[in-house]
């Protein structure tokens, strides 16, 4: 079963079409902490990753209606989550609103190639059009890896075992019996040494591997300076134990989470590293009435995706690192961080939003969802003396979408800009030159002298 995000409503027959409806049910309008608890084969980006951002844990999937058109029809609604999310047989694929057709989600791709600072100029996505959501992890891999790998080489305890006359560690009284009896001068014995040749570093050179195979993410390990010399680190610290059938070995060795306080990077990585080669395990749901799936939530995506496009002109404070942080009220009370503030006069307040602001049945000016958007933005205008706010999200029409708010008995103006995501592209090297003209005109049309 397939739709799209924010989708105001999607009908569907409880009889064949949706899967099993109480599965469904399991799921929907529950919160995403209330979803992962019990869980573990849910992964929600950026919250199971360890990166959170404003309330997403509060966020719900997708909603069913109570209200029945017949008795044979429910409505699922969708939010900002994208990806993909099954329990038992029961499965459902959630792309982003603009994607073209069932396979080609180029604005997905996009960004999050632009927040990973991936350059893909094309990929060809599996003609198994569930299992190709887990692809979407390949672009976090070589973020992860530089994290980790800027701590150092993961170097752990390893056992060794040995049979020569140079006694070193721990005799091994039953394997010397077995071996050296009757006596040849030998002993064996068990050393246990740090080395960078782990199970750690091992996993993490099997998914390098997995990678160099890949249809079209093979490229993203040679993306920029620092992925490659990481990936000849891992792979020469591993060249002497390196065994590619020894895949399912070393996952069952990493079973258990990186605990190192100082190595705490390569937990996430580790995590990331299971996902990428058990994901065909996953996709399937190996354990009854257990929910599994990989989403990404779509406000942090689109948010951080434009910070990377106005970072030259705005400020993008950072709530949950304290990085520009600013305050509503006298003697630091009350930390506040709207999403953009312009770098130079006259200040320029705006707010990103991943939500189709351009549908006026939901989100007119009477409306009561516009009423909460609006309030917020207008709240950081007057904290910082600006007579320009802007809701930032992204547009299908063909036209760019602007629509100006005069605030009542001010100087102040709230503005809607839309930035237009290409609906026509012939491929993904297509898409990113149209988006490269699209985000160009939208800076301008921010900018523009009145």
């Amino acid at each position: 079963m397939r739709t799209t995000d924010n989708n105001c409503g999607k009908q569907l027959k409880t009889l064949g079409e949706c899967g099993n409806i109480e599965d469904l049910q399991s799921i929907s309008n529950k919160s995403l902490d209330e979803l992962l608890e019990n869980n573990p084969n849910l992964l929600i980006f950026p919250k199971t990753f360890g990166k959170y951002h404003d309330d997403v844990e509060k966020s719900i999937i997708f909603s069913l209606s109570d209200e029945k058109l017949d008795e044979n029809i429910i409505k699922l609604r969708t939010y900002n989550l994208m990806g993909f999310i099954g329990r038992n047989d029961t499965q459902l694929t959630i792309t982003s609103r603009f994607a073209t057709d069932d396979k080609q989600d180029y604005f997905l791709h996009y960004m999050l190639q632009k927040v990973f600072s991936i350059n893909l100029l094309d990929f060809d996505q599996t003609t198994d059009k569930k299992d190709n959501i887990w692809d979407f992890l390949l672009y976090l891999f070589p973020y992860y890896l530089n994290k980790a790998y800027s701590k150092g080489l993961y170097k752990a305890y390893k056992r060794e075992e040995y049979n020569d006359a140079n006694i070193k560690g721990t005799i091994d009284v039953k394997r010397h019996i077995k071996m050296n009896i009757p006596f040849n001068g030998k002993i064996a014995y068990t050393t246990r040494q740090h080395s960078y040749d782990n199970a750690v570093t091992q996993l993490i050179r099997h998914t390098i591997e997995y990678i160099k195979v890949h249809p079209w993410a093979n490229s993203i390990l040679s993306n920029n300076d620092k992925i490659r010399e990481a990936v000849s680190e891992f792979t020469y610290a591993t060249q002497n134990s390196y065994d590619k059938n020894a895949r399912q070995k070393i996952i069952n060795a990493n079973i258990k989470p990186v605990t190192h306080p100082y190595f705490t990077e390569y937990k996430i990585l580790q995590k990331i590293c299971m996902l990428i080669l058990q994901r065909k395990k996953i996709s399937f749901g190996q354990e009854k009435d257990k929910i599994y799936g990989l989403l990404f939530d779509g406000a942090w995506l689109w948010e951080e995706y434009l910070n990377t496009i106005l970072k030259d002109k705005f400020i993008h404070p950072e709530n949950k690192t304290g990085k520009n942080k600013f305050y509503l009220f006298e003697d630091d009370r009350q930390p506040i961080y709207p999403d953009f503030i312009s770098k130079e006069p006259p200040k320029k307040v705006a707010d990103a939003k991943y939500m189709p602001l351009d549908r006026q049945d939901e989100y007119g000016e009477n409306s009561e969802k516009a009423t909460s958007i609006y309030y917020k933005t207008i709240t950081y205008m007057y904290r910082f003396s600006s007579n320009e706010g802007y809701l930032f999200f992204p547009y299908s029409g063909a036209n760019p979408y602007s629509k100006t708010y005069k605030i009542v008995s001010t100087d102040g103006t709230l503005k809607k800009i839309g930035l237009e995501i290409p609906q026509s592209a012939e491929n993904f090297k297509n898409f990113i030159e149209i988006m490269n003209k699209n985000e160009q005109e939208f800076i301008d049309s921010i900018f523009v002298k009145k």
